[in-house]
């Protein structure tokens, strides 16, 4: 493009300062005039390279900018000017804040495009970057897990392939109908087994043993083991199809099944082997030890409940606000207990005999419960319950409202990513249509030259249009999806 005639010779004065140049930008329709002295602060960047590069000819300037007037000496870039307004910050702050509104992927590439270095932007600004790499990453995590589940890898062992169709049905109840219903009996024998556990312990319904013990009820034992038997059944179908045994094992929801379930079955090795090993009284106590271990169960409700996920993550988010709430509630404990001790002395029949004593009475009245079994009598010392009172409400609603916030932003996040990763799926399968229909419509047209007509070139239409195809599982990726692009 040298000697191209549309061009004047580019001024080549090497005698002119750089800090003296001017330079003007055009970027998307926006005009800016940059003077190299602010340019040359950051001379790895684009911007800078193209106060040096008018002496390097043609080539040198159409390397770094779209288009180029000489005349006017305005470099133009297809770039997004909103974007670009914010990135000059960099030469007159030292820093770029990153406008509202703009999505921190793109101007991550905006940045890189005019090779600034992303140790400039702000740290608030790399809050959100981070927020949606995550968000992105996790899009991209559940798309994979749905094309695995869509995926038939033909060199795959028979039992390897029984092997993912057990653990989609335990762990996708959406995957199909009976994996929907198998969810529902689990969902179930958990409810039936907690209530069995609290219905056993009303004396109404106990029996008593030739010693004179009250047990639970035999039928009621009978639907115990029934519901031990679906969670044990459960955990090692899970166990034997889970493609990370050592993750699946101390993962925390499956902790808590093995919480579940183990108390059982160590009762019942207590109760036919123990009584040989020890005293018959240290085996029961110590059966009875184990069986409030089947509380554990209730949690299991988790892996069924997405509110309780959420709120599970919500409050693994918020342990900076409850920190604050029990920070506040120990100081107000400790000082309006200490108060209420000292005004309570002068009573003869004060219920204060302590501080650490005062202690429940500050805890239940800063709380709101209040149960009376230690109040005070002096006036001095319900002027101070009073404002422990008022004091343990204030210090109880100030951190509620941001543990609030995360749980519905951490609600409404997942909703966001499940029609994200939806919308991925559907675009992948357009994509892969529209693909597969440009190639049959030019097969069709060639064999339409060619006057290939009949048999044949009926067979070649059924190819083309019957075949077995999943869409989303195409090796051949001629399109960019959403994802694709914005990453």
């Amino acid at each position: 493009m040298a000697g191209d005639s549309r061009f004047p010779d580019v001024d080549t004065d090497r005698s002119e300062k750089n800090e003296e140049t001017e330079i003007v930008v055009n970027v998307g329709g926006v005009r800016q005039v940059f003077y190299g002295d602010n340019l040359n602060q950051y001379p790895e960047t684009r911007l800078a390279e193209l106060i040096n590069c008018l002496s390097g000819g043609y080539d040198s300037i159409f390397s770094l900018c779209d288009d180029y007037d000489p005349g006017k000496r305005e470099f133009y870039f297809d770039r997004d000017p909103d974007a670009f307004k914010c990135i000059i910050d960099v030469y007159y702050f030292g820093e770029i804040h990153m406008k509202k509104g703009i999505c921190p992927i793109c101007f991550k590439n905006e940045m890189e495009f005019w090779k600034v270095d992303l140790k400039f932007l702000d740290d608030c600004c790399k809050t959100h970057l981070s927020e949606k790499k995550e968000e992105l990453e996790e899009i991209a995590r559940r798309v994979q897990l749905i094309l695995d589940d869509l995926g038939v890898d033909a060199s795959e062992s028979s039992w390897k392939r029984c092997q993912k169709c057990i653990w989609k049905f335990l762990e996708k109840p959406e995957s199909s109908y009976p994996a929907r219903v198998t969810a529902v009996l689990s969902f179930l024998f958990i409810l039936i087994s907690s209530v069995v556990m609290c219905v056993g312990t009303i004396p109404d319904l106990q029996v008593v043993d030739a010693e004179g013990n009250r047990m639970e009820h035999p039928t009621l034992d009978s639907i115990e083991t029934a519901c031990i038997g679906w969670f044990t059944m459960e955990y090692v179908l899970r166990l034997i199809s889970s493609p990370n045994k050592l993750h699946f094992a101390l993962s925390f929801m499956n902790i808590v099944d093995v919480l579940a379930i183990l108390p059982f079955y160590v009762s019942l090795t207590l109760t036919h082997l123990g009584a040989k090993l020890m005293e018959l009284s240290n085996v029961q106590q110590a059966v009875q030890a184990l069986r409030i271990m089947r509380i554990a169960r209730i949690f299991k409700l988790a892996r069924h409940s997405s509110g309780l996920q959420t709120l599970t993550y919500a409050l693994k988010r918020s342990f900076k606000e409850l920190g604050l709430l029990l920070m506040y509630l120990a100081v107000g404990i400790f000082v309006f207990s200490a108060l209420g001790y000292t005004m309570e002395q002068s009573h003869p029949e004060t219920l204060f005999k302590s501080i650490p004593q005062s202690f429940w009475w500050a805890i239940i009245t800063m709380t709101t419960v209040g149960y009376g079994d230690i109040y005070p009598k002096t006036t001095l010392g319900k002027l101070n319950a009073a404002i422990s009172f008022l004091c343990g409400v204030i210090a109880i609603a100030l951190p509620i409202h941001p543990i609030i916030n995360n749980f519905v932003r951490y609600y409404n996040k997942q909703r966001v990513l499940e029609t994200a990763a939806k919308h991925e799926l559907e675009l992948m399968e357009l994509n892969s249509a529209e693909g597969k229909a440009a190639s049959s419509k030019s097969e069709l047209e060639d064999l339409a030259r060619e006057g290939k007509e009949g048999p044949f070139y009926s067979s070649r239409l059924k190819v083309s249009y019957s075949d077995t195809y999943i869409h989303l599982l195409s090796e051949e990726k001629h399109y960019r999806t959403r994802l694709q692009s914005c990453k």
